[in-house]
Order: structure tokens, then C-alpha cells, then sequence
């Protein structure tokens, strides 16, 4: 990152941290490297406790939780974690879900459509919904994941389209109704982000943008430099938007 952060003395959760080289691994590392202490949650508990391993050997402080986070008790847990070995919440950053379902609406079902609403929104409102207390206790602050194709639906993205632009309309809606009680939402939207994956799948020349620029964005957003940001949509698209 161009940018130097620190957030020494915080706390900060991240979901869908299990796979390395991925978003929620880079926006982990990145604020453990700034000095925060890291809560890595991920529905696989194999792979978020070698997450968790890798951290520490780096000197960062850091808890798994593993487990669905479209199911409620999780998200509680996930909370609890970061309360019980850290004392406080300061900042969630809701990285998990994805797109799985692409293609013609008249060729998807109603299966791709849940499973798409509940990976990218249910996740995001479940976690945000059992972090409010403990962020209004520090007066901490939540970014989620949002896509440019919430400001640019494309054919062939209908389901995927409109989970991300329910993760915007929760981040807008949630941002007027906790920031009497002290509570930031914020959300960064993204084009396409280099990383492996995307690469083997879209090839090397495709329009990406950059994992440090996504970094930035998110640290930007949790951090006391937008302390007067609430609701913001952030497209982060390096010319597409």
C-alpha cells in the first residue's frame, strides 16, 4: 500500500478470510499489519485457522471463527470472539461472498437466487446486525462489500446485480439509523479485483483493478480520516465507473 495506516489498539473483523491470496486474506493482513488486532472469520475452519497461523507468525494478533454466516448464531459468535480475547470491537469489514450464479434470468432459479442473496446480503445484514452494540460501545464503524455492477447492471449479472445493490441500499439505510449511537457504514463498490483466481479465469490482460487500491479504500473507510463519511458508496474501478 502507497498509504501508511495505523489502527495499533484496535480491533477488526473480517469475513470470508479462508482463502489465501483473496480479498478477505488481504484486507485481514493489511490491518493486522497496521497494528490491529484481527478476528478472521470463514465457513471453512481449516482454512481461516491457517490464516489465523500465518498471521501470527507475522506478530499479528489474531482469533478465527468459523462457521456459516448466513445462519444468525454465527455471527453472534463471531462477535463474542472478538470480545472475549480482545475486549472490544472497533471496525467490521464484511469481504464475504461472491458471485456463483451467471447467466440469463430465465435460466437461473430460484436456488441461484437465494444462495447469491444469502452469500453477499443476508451475510452482510447478519454480522452488521450482532456487531451494533459492540461498535456502539467503541464507536467503531462498518464497511461492506458492494460491486460497481450496483452502479452498472449487466446482462447476464441480474441476481448478482441485485444482492449487491441490497448490500448498498443496507449499508445507506443502516448509516441514517446508527449514527446517532455513534456507528459509521460505508461500503466499497469494485470492478473486477486482481487476484489468482480471477486472473485463471478472466486471463492476465483483462481491466483490473489493483488489490493495494482496494486496501486503501477499505483502510480509508474504517480509519479516524473519514471519521465525517457515513452511507458513501465507494466505487473503486480504475476507469470503469
Amino acid at each position: 500500500m502507497a498509504t501508511t495506516w495505523d489502527f495499533s489498539g484496535r480491533t477488526v473483523l473480517v469475513t470470508g478470510v479462508g482463502r489465501s491470496g483473496q480479498i478477505g486474506h488481504a484486507v485481514a493482513q493489511a490491518f493486522g499489519r497496521a497494528g490491529a488486532s484481527i478476528v478472521a472469520v470463514d465457513r471453512n475452519a481449516v482454512a481461516v485457522a491457517q490464516r489465523v497461523r500465518e498471521f501470527e507468525a507475522e506478530g499479528i494478533a489474531a482469533r478465527p471463527a468459523a462457521g456459516d454466516l448466513s445462519e444468525a448464531d454465527v455471527a453472534a459468535l463471531a462477535v463474542e470472539t472478538a470480545l472475549k480475547h480482545f475486549g472490544q470491537l472497533d471496525a467490521v469489514v464484511n469481504v464475504a461472498g461472491g458471485l456463483t450464479t451467471y447467466g440469463p434470468v430465465g435460466q437461473s432459479g430460484a436456488a441461484e437466487f437465494d444462495r447469491e442473496i444469502a452469500i453477499n446480503l443476508k451475510t452482510a445484514y447478519l454480522m452488521s446486525r450482532a456487531a451494533v452494540r459492540a461498535l456502539a460501545a467503541s464507536r467503531g464503524n462498518i464497511v461492506n462489500f458492494a460491486s460497481v455492477a450496483y452502479y452498472r447492471p449487466a446482462g447476464q449479472l441480474a441476481v448478482y446485480s441485485a444482492a449487491k445493490a441490497g448490500v448498498a441500499a443496507l449499508t445507506q439505510s443502516m448509516a441514517v439509523e446508527l449514527w446517532p449511537q455513534g456507528i459509521r457504514i460505508n461500503a466499497v463498490a469494485p470492478s473486477m479485483v486482481r487476484t489468482p483466481e480471477n486472473v485463471a479465469a478472466a486471463g492476465a490482460s483483462a481491466h483490473y483493478v489493483e488489490m493495494h487500491q482496494i486496501l486503501d479504500a477499505v483502510l480509508f473507510l474504517a480509519g479516524e480520516s473519514s471519521g465525517g463519511i457515513t452511507g458513501h458508496i465507494l466505487p473503486v474501478t480504475n476507469g470503469v465507473l
